[in-house]
């Protein structure tokens, strides 16, 4: 028997008369397209289809315990990562603030912390933005400070670098200045641009 699995939930998807790999495919698709989610990943007989085999596996013939898992994404999922990070940004951008009187505190732990957690959103962020990249209709005109999201973090990657070295060098001044006046203003901003995205 054919299986379908959508994020890993078993699906119950009834068959016609598709005969290859290519008219489940295909129609799942635009199924997706149609009801604001985008299709991620597929794995067809626990063998991922790329982009590349994409043409080739759907020319298959459909076996009879064929099994399919697809990784999809929807915009309102996309929506709801957007605002969660908004909120999530908002905050670091007031820690990042306080990192000069943290250290004159000696907090250095929580200052560590916090720029672990800013490290971590970034990547949590790229990875939603990718996403977003799906649904040019509702985020291809995104911007974080008149810039898009590319521009963005090509200009703020050499300030990270800074901060970076800066923390390896245990330079506290640098640390405290980056923070506050380079680091800080940025996450505001990301955060700004998120509330208006959802």
């Amino acid at each position: 028997m054919v299986s379908f699995y959508i994020n890993g939930v078993q699906a119950d998807i009834q068959l016609e008369n598709e005969k290859t790999i290519g008219d489940i495919l295909t129609p799942f698709a635009k199924y997706c397209d149609d009801n604001d989610s985008a299709v991620i990943g597929i794995v067809v007989d626990g063998k991922t289809v790329t982009a590349e085999d994409f043409e080739k596996t759907s020319a298959l013939p459909l076996g009879s315990d064929t099994k399919f898992e697809f990784s999809v994404v929807t915009k309102k999922e996309i929506h709801e990562s957007f605002e969660k990070l908004a909120g999530l940004f908002e905050e670091l951008s007031t820690k990042m603030e306080d990192v000069p009187v943290s250290l004159q505190s000696g907090k250095t732990k929580e200052v560590s912390e916090s720029i672990k957690t800013v490290a971590e959103s970034i990547d949590q962020f790229c990875h939603v933005a990718a996403l977003a990249s799906l649904f040019p209709q509702d985020f291809g005109n995104a911007q974080i400070d008149g810039k898009n999201f590319t521009e963005f973090f090509n200009e703020f990657a050499p300030v990270l670098k800074d901060f970076e070295l800066a923390l390896q060098n245990n330079d506290t001044v640098l640390i405290g200045d980056l923070s506050e006046y380079e680091i800080c203003p940025r996450l505001k901003a990301i955060s700004q641009s998120l509330q208006k995205l959802v």
